[in-house]
């Protein structure tokens, strides 16, 4: 996936800005599992508007700067609905803490261990944050959209309860490990 189409699907629900995007669209509904800082957006935006897959309108204001609303094309819409229906390959995860383990062999246990609870602390905020979500009752004119946000919601739950419980059979056994001196 990417940014691109990220925005057009957003843009396909509603014309906005690139502020918009940012602050309503990724830090309040995808942030979770597809995060983008504002510089991407208004660099992705313009890519799009060269691909003539979105269009801007300037928007005058008298008392603050001049806004510029974005909207999908229809070459948009035909973009975003062939990306839609493509398969997608499974991500490559990059896990800097695995690096760490994997070459952690000159640490002491205890330092291992503290490693593994660290991040299993990490981890379980980061579950605690997405329990923290107050998410609407799936009904109305917006049940489907709603019902297709949950779903992403339960998966990223799931996946941090996987992530803590590997990381608790981890701690285990890490306590079973030789010491450095026994090797």
């Amino acid at each position: 996936m990417s940014l691109t189409h990220a925005i057009l699907g957003f843009l396909h629900r509603q014309s906005m800005t690139g502020y918009d995007l940012k602050t309503q669209c990724f830090d309040r509904k995808i942030a979770n599992f597809w995060p983008a800082d504002q510089a991407q957006i208004y660099r992705t935006l313009e890519k799009l508007e060269m691909e003539e897959w979105v269009s801007s309108t300037l928007a005058f204001q008298l008392d603050r700067p001049n806004r510029k609303i974005y909207q999908i094309t229809e070459a948009g819409r035909q973009e975003l609905a062939r990306w839609l229906t493509e398969t997608v390959s499974l991500p490559v995860h990059r896990e800097p803490f695995l690096v760490q383990l994997y070459f952690g062999d000159g640490l002491s246990n205890e330092r291992i261990i503290a490693m593994i609870a660290q991040q299993k602390t990490m981890h379980e905020d980061q579950l605690r944050a997405y329990e923290e979500i107050d998410f609407p009752a799936i009904e109305g004119p917006f049940a489907r959209q709603l019902a297709l946000a949950a779903m992403t919601l339960h998966i990223g739950m799931a996946i941090e309860k996987t992530y803590i419980s590997c990381l608790e059979a981890l701690m285990v056994w890490a306590h079973e490990l030789p010491s450095n001196e026994e090797l």
